[in-house]
């Protein structure tokens, strides 16, 4: 199976014959190239066009950040599977008022809908979240189907989501953190320091999804193409957040694996120490790896697998095979 390769301290990145050799300091470490998924690269590590060429051969993208854990940008190989024939299924969706904002409501819905079984998974142990509830369902059964443009879906989801993350408090009311509303650039608090590192994980993780299908990530929906460089993450990672970077971050707090030293302060920014960063990528790689029984396929899959399932999905609905349906999870 192969496995992402998160690396934190500062080297060097090298091609030794058929594997990948990370040199520190402190040690030198081999990766068989047949076992890498993809490269997160924290730290400040060299890399010359050797490897370069031998990543790109092997379809191996590799994600930059900075050193408080901001996306900085990624090596994105040539493109492999990209057809004509699905970019200008894409951009017909897009150009089109009525299909692009068929879609981009779907994302909305799936965001709301996966909002909704988080919030329902606590509710149901102990924690009074009846008032959020509502609040969400009221944003998806009636707010969501009467948008008549991407801006008002943008403006329905985004304080749909400010209900939502009022919820945190309560879900962690015995925690030392609480967030008094989201701030992102910069963070102000920890659980903001949480949330986007974790948001920024999962959208990295759809954009490695997307190289491996016919899709072209720079033609997105609900969030609009324009001259930024990938669009279609964006969109498909509102579906996944709540269900894979909240319900992580749920889980660090609620088992007390971060404290406040994980963090550091920069003025009035708050970011997470590398130790923050290593201990919310192991329990997000778990989140990833771990199974549960898909109903339709009736089988057991990975959330890693969804990832790609729902890109798949997506294609169906482009070229007029079936209607694209977010998924939801069923706890």
């Amino acid at each position: 199976m192969r496995r992402t390769l998160y690396l934190f301290r500062s080297g060097r990145l090298r091609r030794k014959e058929n594997t990948l050799a990370v040199e520190t300091e402190e040690q030198r470490r081999y990766f068989p190239v047949e076992n890498v998924r993809d490269i997160f690269v924290f730290g400040e590590v060299d890399l010359n066009k050797e490897v370069l060429e031998f990543l790109c051969d092997n379809e191996i993208l590799v994600h930059f950040f900075s050193y408080y854990g901001h996306y900085v940008g990624s090596f994105y190989p040539r493109e492999h599977y990209n057809s004509g024939y699905m970019v200008l299924k894409q951009a017909e969706h897009y150009i089109d008022p009525t299909k692009r904002l068929n879609l981009a409501r779907k994302f909305a819905e799936g965001a709301l809908e996966n909002i909704l079984q988080v919030l329902r998974y606590y509710h149901h142990r102990g924690k009074d979240l009846s008032e959020y509830i509502a609040a969400i369902e009221r944003f998806l059964k009636s707010a969501l189907p009467s948008c008549q443009t991407i801006e008002e879906l943008m403006a329905v989801e985004g304080n749909a989501r400010s209900y939502y993350y009022e919820s945190f408090n309560v879900i962690l009311e015995d925690s030392p953190f609480q967030i008094e509303g989201r701030s992102k650039k910069p963070p102000t608090d920890p659980l903001n320091a949480l949330i986007s590192f974790g948001n920024t994980l999962v959208y990295v993780k759809v954009l490695s999804e997307i190289y491996k299908t016919h899709l072209d990530p720079r033609i997105g929906y609900l969030h609009a193409t324009n001259f930024r460089r990938f669009t279609l993450n964006l969109d498909v990672a509102e579906v996944f957040k709540p269900i894979l970077a909240d319900r992580v971050l749920f889980t660090l707090v609620g088992k007390r694996m971060l404290s406040p030293g994980d963090f550091d302060r920069c003025g009035s920014a708050v970011f997470l120490s590398e130790r923050g960063r290593r201990t919310l990528v192991e329990e997000f790689e778990r989140k990833l790896q771990s199974t549960f029984h898909h109903r339709r396929l009736k089988r057991n899959v990975s959330y890693q697998t969804i990832l790609r399932l729902e890109l798949y999905k997506l294609e169906k609905h482009l070229i007029g095979e079936e209607e694209y349906t977010p998924f939801v999870s069923r706890w």
